[in-house]
């Protein structure tokens, strides 16, 4: 690695650690805590990506790769692993029920708008709608957790309204923590996989930014970026419902793959030094 390419390497890093760090310590996490969970993170890493092909991978190789000795790679191995699968369960089973919900004709209006429908019974109902979109899940924990977070609300006639276009556990701490994790994980992963792209060939990148807006042109750009985005990100979510066996049983086809498109919005003021 050259010198440059190594400063730029620190000054990325920076970069990221910077707003993660806030986070970190908004929400009480201290140095030594990170500390332990870094160096879980770069043997773990290690002892999964960088073994030689068909040998298995050693404790010795692992810290001749990672830089810690051995008696620190066995130990931080050892270290519990934080697992958020019951926020992740909750927040795939949500949002599986809200994109039904707003594609699926069985479940709208005759002018294509999410219907209002009764909770049990015949016809479209919230339980059909559980049932095909969150598999064995009870309905009664999905229409909870809906309203909990403000994506539903009951009606004066016992019916259930859907409220927003998007599941946003606004209110869940885990939850947003949650999506922190997969959102800048997929970004960071799609951004390293374009600095040595394989044979699939880059993956799309792209931002629009300017750095001298004044404070009167937000408030309209936020608007009018939050409603594009959001058309575009509905038309992706058909297409790939399509093509989804989770959603449509009879798709056949090898393999099973995660893609999709995320889409963020950014404002920060900007320093003379910038």
């Amino acid at each position: 690695m050259t010198t440059d390419t190594r400063q730029a390497f620190f000054a990325t890093l920076k970069r990221i650690l910077r707003p993660f760090i806030r986070i970190l310590l908004r929400n009480g996490i201290s140095y030594g805590t990170f500390a332990d969970f870094a160096k879980f993170l770069f043997v773990d890493i290690a002892m999964r990506d960088f073994a030689i092909e068909g040998r298995k991978q050693s404790i010795s190789r692992v810290s001749v790769i990672t830089g810690l000795n051995r008696k620190e790679v066995k130990r931080v191995y050892q270290l519990p692993q934080p697992d958020d699968q019951a926020s992740a369960e909750r927040y795939n089973r949500a949002a599986r029920v809200i994109a039904g919900w707003r594609r699926d004709r069985d479940f709208l209006t005759k002018n294509g708008k999410p219907a209002t429908l009764l909770i049990t019974g015949k016809g479209a109902t919230f339980e059909g709608l559980v049932k095909r979109y969150s598999g064995d899940m009870p309905f009664r924990a999905i229409l909870d957790e809906l309203i909990r977070v403000g994506a539903a609300s009951r009606t004066k006639t016992n019916r259930i309204r859907l409220l927003i276009r998007a599941y946003l556990p606004e209110s869940d701490e885990s939850m947003k923590i949650h999506i922190l994790g997969t959102d800048a994980g997929h970004l960071i992963s799609s951004i390293g996989h374009n600095l040595q792209p394989d044979e699939r060939g880059p993956f799309f990148q792209r931002k629009v930014m300017y750095d001298n807006l004044p404070n009167e042109a937000l408030p309209q750009f936020r608007k009018f970026s939050t409603k594009l985005c959001q058309q575009l990100l509905e038309k992706l979510d058909n297409y790939l419902s399509k093509h989804d066996r989770d959603v449509n049983s009879s798709i056949k086809g090898t393999g099973r793959n995660t893609a999709g498109i995320g889409i963020y919005y950014f404002e920060e003021r900007t320093s003379k030094k910038e």
